[in-house]
């Protein structure tokens, strides 16, 4: 996790909304794509259509600008549409991006032990 963050946010959504959420976030995923330093960025939703995941991971340097200048544009219509239920960081993040991630309430997890490939 040197260097990385891993988010995964849980969010609940009114199935009847989740057309509209899901144009929303082929928009918002579209323009992460862009991004050199979102190294994964994926949503995943539960068969009811009631609660979603994001699963993302950065370097260091790529979370603030994926918040403040991609994801930014679609926040209010995204916030309308889903609850964020709780969001958990994992890693090591800067002060300026703990204080952006901590107005979604984040729970902060450093490594332990383990790896990735």
């Amino acid at each position: 996790m040197d260097g990385e963050l891993y988010t995964i946010y849980h969010m609940t959504i009114d199935p009847a909304d989740f057309d509209a959420f899901e144009a929303l976030v082929s928009k918002i995923v579209a323009a992460a794509r862009a991004e050199t330093d979102t190294l994964t960025y994926e949503y995943v939703v539960n068969a009811e259509k009631t609660a979603v995941h994001i699963v993302e991971r950065y370097r260091l340097p790529g979370v603030l600008p994926h918040v403040e200048e991609t994801f930014a544009p679609y926040a209010e219509t995204f916030l309308s549409l889903a609850k964020i239920d709780s969001l958990f960081v994992y890693g090591t993040p800067t002060p300026e991006i703990k204080a952006r991630l901590d107005g979604f309430g984040a729970h902060y997890f450093a490594s332990l032990n383990g790896f990735s490939r």
